[in-house]
């Protein structure tokens, strides 16, 4: 007799059962519990830790894929929230509450990449991205000068919510897209050839098409989760098969095709806040969800750093 499937896995179209999707881990695995509000998972390989944001707690935490271990891996955080790794696998960390995005340096201190534009002070940057010319793009929504609760409440000196891009080379701080309610996550095609937005407040993911020079154009609807109740989109990563998966609050994990189409999701028993992928195989999700840090151990592979020579994959609106 074929064995149960557990309803960690829900499929709304065969693409999600022929692609794998549905293969791994029968539940998400508690890794740790305790957290008020758990953000921004990056895995990172040099270490084999999993670092994370608590925010309202001010701290950032990892945990050791080699003894299960969590820790404080910082306190006084800034409330950060978005973190990633940059091309030198050094961490790059959204600092909502300091209204600013910061490198941490292989000898621990930090540098302020971008904290204003154009004079003005940030709002809390969110999520972040690093392209393959070493730049980076951050999302920059209200959320962390809205209450104290997981920031400072604040007037915004900008007045909207948009998407900006360090150039590598001088380090200024450029606006690339500003027509968002709330932009939230961010990543890059395998290609690099299209950004993706979340806008939480519009419920939908934005795709754009990027040009080499940094800028982008021909914005567009890729994903829409305003008629899913509980759902609201958050942070993005593709699997190496050119799949979208996405943290969607009350409605788990979603799953897109390439074109667009909701293939299926994952039931997380928390509200999902952020993803990432890692693991020695990259096949292992890990998943930020209210007070706890989740994985699965997948049967599907995430995608490497982006960069040149990736595949091609087609999207939708192409």
């Amino acid at each position: 007799m074929a064995r149960e499937r557990h309803a960690l896995y829900e499929k709304f179209d065969d693409r999600f059962r022929t692609g794998r999707c549905m293969n791994g881990d029968d539940a998400a695995e508690v890794l740790f519990t305790g957290c008020r509000w758990a953000e921004g998972p990056v895995y990172v390989p040099a270490w084999r830790q999993v670092v994370w944001s608590d925010i309202p707690n001010d701290r950032m935490l990892r945990w050791d894929e080699e003894t299960g271990a969590v820790s404080v891996f910082r306190r006084d955080a800034g409330h950060t929230n978005g973190n990633t790794l940059d091309r030198e696998g050094r961490l790059i960390t959204c600092e909502q509450g300091n209204r600013r995005v910061t490198r941490t340096e292989h000898d621990g201190s930090l540098t302020v990449l971008a904290d204003r534009w154009q004079g003005r002070r940030l709002n809390s940057p969110n999520d972040a991205t690093v392209r393959s010319d070493g730049s980076i793009w951050f999302s920059d929504p209200d959320f962390g000068i809205t209450s104290d609760y997981e920031g400072h409440r604040a007037e915004s000196e900008i007045g909207a919510g948009n998407v900006y891009r360090t150039d590598p080379a001088t380090g200024d701080v450029r606006l690339v897209a500003d027509c968002f309610g709330a932009p939230n996550g961010l990543v890059f095609s395998p290609d690099e050839k299209r950004l993706l937005v979340s806008d939480t407040r519009a419920n939908v993911i934005r795709v754009f098409d990027v040009h080499d020079e940094g800028t982008i154009s021909d914005g567009e609807v890729f994903a829409d989760a305003t008629s899913r109740e509980g759902a609201r989109f958050d942070n993005l990563r593709f699997d190496d098969e050119g799949r979208l998966w996405v943290a969607a609050m009350d409605d788990g994990v979603h799953c897109y095709d390439p074109d667009g189409t909701l293939i299926g999701r994952l039931d997380i028993p928390e509200r999902v806040a952020n993803i990432t992928w890692g693991g020695v195989k990259r096949n292992r999700l890990f998943v930020t969800a209210e007070t706890s840090l989740y994985s699965i151990v997948m049967g599907v592979t995430g995608t490497h750093p982006t960069g040149p020579g990736r595949r091609r994959v087609p999207y939708a609106g192409e």
